[in-house]
């Protein structure tokens, strides 16, 4: 009979730790964490975005009564202010208050124990609620170029308008949600954007005193309402609306940079 051969012990004491698996990269999480972003937010955000968008359309109704005809630079910022409205809203307002609620209630816990880089996190997030504005943009633009007897030629430029303008607002939500103590403070935040982005943005600039343009210029929705407005003239200043763009560019890369430095900060404590 043949006995069968027992391997020798192996000293636990000689053993290391099991190497731990490699960290996704940075796009394939990008990609991932906005899919699920994206799914969630089919259900949760789809009612809110209708009010968004009926709030910016009822904007435009009562701003058609106070704005009269001929006023054709009044009538440009109010449209251009009321379809970036939706994305304040959204953007801003509502990406403020999720984050708020994740560090209220533990939630950001999940999320630090993926082995994903904190800036997907905060960019998959932030691209998943900016992508559900442009229907609703696209609809309050289009209602108030009919209700003010405006071009319709470019409303094409709000695909540019909307990610960029988007990336800067989203930035700017999250870092309020993320950085507030409290989460009826991330909420009182969020509703003080939006509020900003509704006055400076969507009141004609002709009303205004210099003390709030200064104010409005420190809004980065500002350039994204600016270059969508010059684009209702007869033969828009292309170069001066690739300004405002990258104004809006720059902001945005400074925002979610912001965003993600409070995420690292919240993760960690």
């Amino acid at each position: 009979m043949t006995l069968l051969s027992v391997p020798p012990r192996t000293d636990r004491s000689t053993v290391g730790p099991a190497p731990l698996a490699p960290a996704a990269r940075l796009l394939p999480s990008l990609a991932a964490v906005y899919r699920a972003q994206l799914a969630r937010a089919k259900v949760a955000r789809i009612p809110l975005l209708f009010v968004a968008t009926f709030q910016s359309v009822g904007i435009l109704v009562m701003m058609r009564g106070v704005v009269e005809a001929g006023q054709t630079s009044a009538a440009r910022s109010v449209v251009a202010g009321s379809s970036v409205l939706v994305v304040a809203f959204v953007a801003l307002n509502l990406l403020a208050q999720y984050f708020g609620k994740l560090r209220a209630n533990g939630g950001l816990d999940h999320y630090g124990t993926l082995p994903v880089p904190a800036a997907s996190v905060v960019l998959g997030t932030a691209g998943a609620y900016a992508s559900f504005t442009l229907p609703g943009t696209l609809v309050t633009a289009g209602i108030g170029a009919v209700m003010f007897g405006l071009p319709l030629g470019q409303l094409w430029v709000l695909l540019a308008v909307v990610p960029l303008a988007g990336a800067a607002l989203s930035g700017l939500g999250a870092a309020c949600g993320l950085l507030a103590p409290r989460q009826e403070i991330a909420t009182m935040l969020g509703q003080l954007g939006m509020s900003a982005a509704l006055l400076l943005g969507v009141l004609p600039v002709d009303h205004l005193p210099q003390p709030v343009l200064w104010l409005r210029d420190l809004l980065p929705s500002t350039y994204g309402v600016e270059a969508f407005a010059r684009t209702f003239a007869p033969d828009p200043d292309w170069a001066v609306v690739a300004a405002d763009l990258g104004v809006c560019a720059a902001v945005g890369v400074v925002s979610l940079a912001l965003a993600t430095w409070a995420y690292r900060r919240a993760v960690a404590r």
